[in-house]
């Protein structure tokens, strides 16, 4: 595969989880109230946090299988991150109570950004271990 391909590929990975971290943020209040969901008690229904968990971990995965960089790995964990804090700061009204106002958004960001940091360092370790000599071990020299 080429280069211009893969970057093609990895910028295609980054817009996919701007794209996912709006549809997550933009269906997160969503509750089992009669309106888009069957009416069982206005239970809140963030479904959107476990496409979260899986999303992004997959993303992270897929974007270290173009490049060897722990850079390229992480753009998408980064896009989405970005994107998740900028919906949260543009909202109507301005002064940030979407990102701290509400449980589910605290499970959003951690649903997608903890899955997301392990798998970027299973690609660290991943590529620590394919290159022998280049990093230091901690402990007793």
């Amino acid at each position: 595969m080429s280069v211009s391909s893969r970057v093609l590929l990895l910028l295609l990975l980054c817009v996919e989880a701007a794209v996912l971290a709006v549809l997550e943020t933009f269906f997160l209040p969503v509750r089992l109230d009669g309106t888009l969901l069957p009416r069982l008690g206005d239970i809140p229904f963030p479904i959107t946090i476990a496409v979260a968990v899986i999303t992004t971990p997959m993303l992270v995965q897929w974007a270290a299988t173009l490049s060897g960089r722990v850079a390229a790995a992480a753009a998408p964990l980064i896009v989405w991150f970005f994107t998740i804090f900028t919906l949260g700061f543009l909202e109507p009204g301005g002064n940030g109570q979407f990102l701290l106002g509400d449980w589910r958004t605290l499970l959003l960001i951690a649903g997608g950004a903890l899955p997301g940091a392990v798998a970027v360092g299973a690609v660290m370790a991943r590529n620590a271990a394919h290159r022998p000599g280049l990093y230091e071990t901690a402990g007793i020299q």
